[in-house]
Formats: structure tokens, C-alpha cells, sequence
């Protein structure tokens, strides 16, 4: 519940800030009546995140139970490699976000075009609600109950904090926030790159194809099912979500996880410091 969390707070918080931005510019700047577009881009790109995730649980459901593990292994590569644009693509231009939000709108308000607001607030409230869920897919899949619950308090938190801050005036410093979160983000990120892998080498072994020792457990810790600290319990799965954290992994999951860190800890940490 911790990592659907995460995930649902970042991204509604990035969707919530931005907007808050766009509504707080055309109140500053006299053209409060515009504020009413804003918002049918907000609903439109909401009911639209919605539809693609009925759709994608839909279609989950219809597929064979061998296809459903390349299906569930897919979501999560996806979901790490839009994770990884999102966290480079937020270290790189974070810092002008706002000058950016707000040069952008000046022009499409000095031009009238009031389709293009209507876009411009749908476009970016539907990235972050589609990232929300492709992150959140393999998780569902896997937990119905905890993803709902983790993502429900994702968005209560994410729009109390944008509120905060343009509203109430609240001050935080937006950098060292997505510093932050980007590190926690990269440690999930990680863990679903190994899970991934977990599950296309279960889909492998179900239509007979052998990967040889990349398959093999790399360690096995032997901890039952019914204990607190296995990647199901109480306790683990908090580590599995955050971490990828599992009783046991094959060597080709070890691989793939650890080389991900490796790569992108230290690229994040020097962007964000450099």
C-alpha cells in the first residue's frame, strides 16, 4: 500500500500543481472567467485516465492465464520505463516549471484559442493520470484492495499538499521534493523492472522455453507464506513494493534490478546536484 502510495501522491500532486498553477496565473492576471475551461480539460483527462484503466483490467481479464503473465510482465517494463522518463524528465526542467506553465498559457490566452486551455490543462492532468496507471497495473493485478486503498490516500494527499501550497501559501521547496521522491520513486521503479523479469521467466517456463541459470534462485530464504516478513506478509509486503523485496528471486531478477539502481541512482543524484 506504501509504493501505490508513493506513486498516486507523486503524480496527482504533479497534475494538481500544475493546474493550480494555470487557474492561480489567469486569477492573478484578471481572467478569472477562463478558470471554467481549465477545469472541462480536468474532468475530460480524469474520465479518460478512468476509461483506460477499466479497459486495461477488461482485457487483463479475458486473456489466458499464460498470457496474463506477459500481459502483467509488459505492464510493469512499461511502468518503469515511463517512471524513468518522468523522474529524468522532472530533474531536468522541474526548476522552470512554473515559468514554463505560465509563458505557455499567456500565449494561447493572448490568442483566444480557448480549445488549446482546454488541452493544455487536459494534456497535462492525462500524462499524469496515465502514468498513474500503468504504475499502478501490476500492483492492481496483484492487490486489488491495497492499490485502491494506497491510491485513494495518494490522492487525498497530493491534492491537500497543491492546495496547500498555491491556497493556504504554504512554502516547500519543490526541488529538494522531487529530489526525493524521484530516489523513492527509483528504488519501486527497480523492484518492478524485478518483478517484471520474475514474471516473463514464469511465462517462459509455462510455453517450455528454457533461459538456463538466469532462471535458477539466485538465493532462497525460506520464509513460509504465513509469516509477517514474506514478500505476502503484513511486514514484507511493504519492503517487496518499496524495494522488491521477495523471499526468493532467480538470478536473472537479481541482475536486472540491481543494474537498474546502479544506473539510475547515480544519474538522478547528479542531475539534481549538479
Amino acid at each position: 500500500m506504501l509504493g501505490q502510495y508513493l506513486i498516486t501522491f507523486r503524480e496527482v500532486f504533479e497534475a494538481a500543481l500544475i493546474t493550480a498553477i494555470i487557474l492561480s496565473y489567469l486569477i492573478r492576471t484578471g481572467r478569472q472567467p477562463l478558470t471554467r475551461y481549465v477545469w472541462y480539460g480536468v474532468y475530460l483527462a480524469i474520465a479518460a485516465s478512468l476509461a483506460i484503466g477499466v479497459a486495461i483490467w477488461l482485457i487483463y481479464g479475458i486473456l489466458p492465464k499464460t498470457t496474463q503473465l506477459l500481459f502483467e510482465a509488459i505492464a510493469a517494463f512499461v511502468a518503469v520505463l515511463v517512471l524513468s522518463s518522468i523522474i529524468y524528465w522532472m530533474a531536468i526542467r522541474g526548476r522552470y516549471l512554473k515559468k514554463e506553465i505560465e509563458t505557455r498559457v499567456e500565449a494561447i490566452v493572448t490568442r483566444g484559442a480557448i480549445i488549446w486551455l482546454i488541452s493544455l490543462a487536459f494534456i497535462v492532468v492525462f500524462r499524469e493520470g496515465l502514468e498513474t496507471v500503468l504504475f499502478l497495473t501490476p500492483f492492481f493485478l496483484e492487490d486489488m484492495r491495497a492499490t485502491a486503498f494506497g491510491m485513494f490516500l495518494g490522492i487525498l494527499g497530493g491534492v491537500l499538499l497543491s492546495y496547500s501550497i498555491f491556497v493556504a501559501g504554504m512554502k516547500i521547496n519543490l526541488r529538494k521534493f522531487f529530489y526525493f521522491t524521484s530516489l523513492l520513486l527509483i528504488l519501486l521503479a527497480g523492484g518492478l523492472a524485478g518483478y517484471g523479469v520474475h514474471e516473463l521467466i514464469e511465462y517462459f517456463k509455462k510455453i517450455g522455453i528454457d533461459v538456463g541459470w538466469l532462471g535458477e534462485y539466485a538465493y532462497n530464504l525460506n520464509i513460509p507464506e504465513s509469516n509477517l516478513l514474506h514478500h505476502k506478509g503484513a511486514i514484507g509486503s511493504i519492503f517487496a513494493v518499496m524495494f522488491g523485496y521477495t523471499t526468493k528471486a532467480e538470478w536473472a531478477r537479481v541482475i536486472v534490478h540491481l543494474i537498474y539502481l546502479a544506473v539510475a541512482i547515480p544519474i538522478t543524484v547528479w542531475i539534481y546536484r549538479k
